[in-house]
């Protein structure tokens, strides 16, 4: 049975604290995995954020649950345009910790999903990004979600493997801490630290970490592991 709660304007949960936010060394997201052994070893890598891709049409869909499952890392459903019925039911199959929404969900959407996970789910919504404007449609979802994922605008729903002008983001001046995403591939370990350190302080302070993919793949959704490794060392460096 689905317990309604009150939707808090204070962040989930299942959120990081204040303190692990704090932590110098970036967060890392690595999604669109589905091979059980491979989800074990990119796990200990130490990485924060495992993300499941539950998005029919994508060459990573997750149609059956993996023999293992992360349990040192929080669990990410990503959905494009589904129903919340279907975002309910893989929160309960797979014990999400946070779900990301990379569709065209609305804010009633949201504050419809939000009023039935209560506090306990903590929620990303995605935007692609090309230039300075496409930051202003963020505005609507402030206080609804708990962090923005800034991505690529491209022609495929759920991300495109392309890297944007990492430089429009200087104008951003939301509350709304997010993850940095859009084809980060191997060679882009100096291009994140410097996009880290050398921005100024209030938007540095807003990116808690970075959303790596299919540039780290072998195939869809088997990652190479020495590549992730590799690239991990140098950006907590």
């Amino acid at each position: 049975m689905i317990v309604k709660a009150a939707i808090k304007r204070e962040q989930s949960k299942a959120c990081f604290s204040s303190a692990e936010r704090e932590q110098a060394r970036p967060k890392v997201k690595v999604c669109g995995m589905r091979d059980a052994e491979n989800i074990r070893e990119t796990e200990a890598l130490g990485i924060d954020m495992m993300g499941f891709i539950f998005y029919p049409k994508s060459s990573r869909y997750v149609s059956n649950r993996p023999a293992y499952l992360p349990i040192k890392c929080k669990r990410v459903g990503v959905f494009v345009d589904t129903t919340i019925k279907d975002i309910l039911q893989h929160i309960a199959d797979y014990s999400l910790d946070i779900i990301q929404l990379h569709g065209h969900e609305s804010t009633d959407f949201i504050r419809s999903l939000r009023s039935l996970c209560g506090d306990s789910i903590a929620t990303i919504k995605a935007f692609n990004i090309a230039t300075k404007e496409d930051l202003e449609k963020t505005a609507p979802y402030v206080g609804l979600v708990d962090y923005f994922l800034f991505d690529t605008k491209g022609p495929s729903a759920g991300g495109n493997g392309e890297k944007f002008d990492w430089s429009v983001l200087e104008a951003y001046n939301g509350d709304t801490p997010f993850l940095l995403s859009g084809g980060i591939g191997p060679d882009d370990a100096e291009r994140v630290k410097v996009f880290l350190t050398s921005h100024p302080s209030p938007l540095t302070s807003k990116c808690i970490g970075i959303d790596l993919n299919s540039r780290f793949e072998l195939v869809p959704a088997l990652k190479d592991i020495n590549k992730l490794k590799e690239f991990i060392k140098k950006i907590r460096l």
